[in-house]
């Protein structure tokens, strides 16, 4: 007879988790709980609906259950085991999620969903604590490869963290009466500032009639074609708001270093033209009007950051900060084309730029500020007719916009700039000088009403102002036709001595900086 052998039992050895290693973040019993009250109470999944994703859940099976909670929620049916039942059954899922009896047992432990929301919050904080252990994971092993750009990798990592935060955050249903009272009391203080402006006074008049200021969490779009002096009007806004009215302004410019900026600036406020700003060859007179007028921009609460190629994410974490720091109330971006959304996944540059701007309304939204993004306008505006009985025909339109549908959709309002003399345009057709105006369309206004105002344009200056400002016929002098206005382009332009026409002055208007 063969011997029996002794089979010895395996010993079982008792481990900490820190020998074994660390488990993710979990609440499996609270999972449970969730799950099953869910089954029981009729109005259990709309209470955290908004808190929990099928991801929320650690183990898989109660993923399942949720996806089939929700599937028929979404199909108004009722929920209880039998019918969650049937709908992982239609899934092929029932067994991958336990199967008939671990659904009843999910609800035998659960006496009633007194505190449901309460457990879903916990389960909810595990999960996107897993999220941030994940992302950490990824970029550690990214940053061990030394085949990667440590910038992207950066702007990777505030991309992730950001997906993450905005998905943890969830804001209560707000009650009414708070929400009149803050109302009002904007209201309130409206009407004591004079001009009845409850935003940011742009600093022009007939701007801020149709604006009442830029307004607090707005998306402003100013777009224009290249030379309608995009850059020249939110500096002198700029200029305006912070010099005029003592408001700090940030200026992200994408496009310009900040050199570049400040000298336009100082063009702006000394009336010193750019060529001599460039060389210093300043009269006496100019350097005297500089020194006089330069502190006025010295002590100005402007704050500019050149930083080229920024993503719209690391802008949103520099405007946190300057907004807790500075104080500032308005964020310009020179220019949203010039943007990127690096970290973020897209099948192409519509998206992107969707991605960008559905950020700065969030931006906007989240820090209670107005964000001013300059856009370019799409070639189309120059393939239309221009001619002086058609004085409009090269005015911009909403589907001008590059990536229109994103940037429409985001913006609470969408300005353009036209300057009509850019197209040799010189008189409106009734009788209206239009040299050296700009006008500014408001295209789209969420809030309010859409017009049109008109301003001065100083080229030499690369300055915006009222159009009510004083004119100086010298200004334009070397930049301009400087002949009485006539109806007729034509008959407008100035004569050579042998009465040949003097074309080479008009065919390139001046462009703004």
């Amino acid at each position: 007879m063969p011997s029996k052998r002794k089979t010895t039992q395996p010993t079982i050895i008792k481990v900490g988790a820190n020998e074994i290693g660390k488990l993710p973040p979990q609440a499996l019993e609270l999972e449970e709980s969730v799950i099953g009250a869910m089954m029981i109470e009729k109005d259990a999944f709309n209470t955290v609906a908004d808190l929990l994703r099928p991801e929320s859940f650690y183990a898989d099976k109660h993923r399942y259950i949720f996806e089939a909670i929700r599937s028929l929620s979404a199909k108004d049916a009722p929920i209880d085991v039998l019918s969650v039942a049937e709908e992982l059954k239609l899934s092929g899922k029932l067994e991958q999620a336990g199967g008939i009896l671990y659904l009843s047992d999910l609800t035998r432990r659960v006496a009633s969903a007194a505190h449901l929301h309460y457990h879903a919050q916990i389960v909810a904080q595990k999960a996107t604590a897993r999220d941030l252990i994940t992302m950490a994971c990824q970029i550690e092993e990214k940053g061990y490869d030394e085949t990667q750009d440590v910038d992207e990798l950066v702007e990777e990592a505030t991309a992730k963290i950001f997906e993450i935060s905005q998905r943890a955050q969830k804001r209560d249903v707000t009650y009414i009466y708070p929400v009149i009272t803050e109302a009002f009391e904007r209201m309130r203080k409206a009407s004591a500032n004079e001009g009845n402006i409850s935003g940011i006074p742009s600093g022009f008049t007939e701007l801020d009639k149709i604006t009442s200021g830029w307004q607090k969490s707005d998306l402003v779009i100013i777009a224009a074609r290249p030379a309608m002096g995009k850059t020249a009007f939110v500096l002198s806004m700029a200029k305006n708001i912070a010099v005029d009215f003592n408001i700090p302004v940030a200026i992200f410019s994408l496009e310009m270093s900040n050199v570049q900026l400040i000298n336009r600036l100082i063009m702006n406020v000394c009336e010193i033209e750019g060529n001599k700003i460039r060389n210093g060859r300043l009269t006496s007179a100019e350097w005297d009007r500089l020194e006089n007028r330069i502190n006025v921009l010295e002590k100005a609460p402007i704050y500019v950051d050149d930083t080229p190629g920024l993503s719209v994410f690391e802008l949103q974490s520099k405007a946190r900060k300057l907004v807790k720091d500075k104080k500032v109330q308005l964020i310009i971006i020179d220019y949203l084309q010039l943007m990127n959304a690096n970290g973020s996944s897209f099948g192409s540059r519509e998206q992107e730029v969707s991605i960008i701007s559905r950020n700065l309304k969030g931006l906007a939204k989240e820090l209670d500020i107005p964000v001013i993004a300059l856009s370019q306008l799409s070639r189309a505006v120059e393939k239309r007719d221009s001619s002086n009985s058609n004085v409009d025909g090269k005015k911009p339109l909403l589907s001008d916009l590059r990536e229109s549908g994103a940037i429409e959709q985001d913006a609470d309002m969408v300005c353009f700039i036209h300057r009509p003399e850019y197209y040799k345009l010189y008189d409106d057709g009734n009788g209206k000088d239009l040299r050296g105006l700009g006008q500014i369309i408001v295209a789209k206004h969420r809030n309010g009403a859409t017009d049109e105002i008109w301003l001065r344009f100083i080229g030499k200056y690369t300055r915006f102002q009222n159009e009510d400002a004083a004119f100086d016929e010298s200004l334009y002098a070397d930049t301009q036709y400087n002949t009485q206005t006539r109806t007729s382009r034509m008959n407008s332009m100035p004569m050579k001595a042998d009465g040949a026409q003097l074309n080479d002055r008009f065919d390139d208007p001046p462009a703004p900086f």
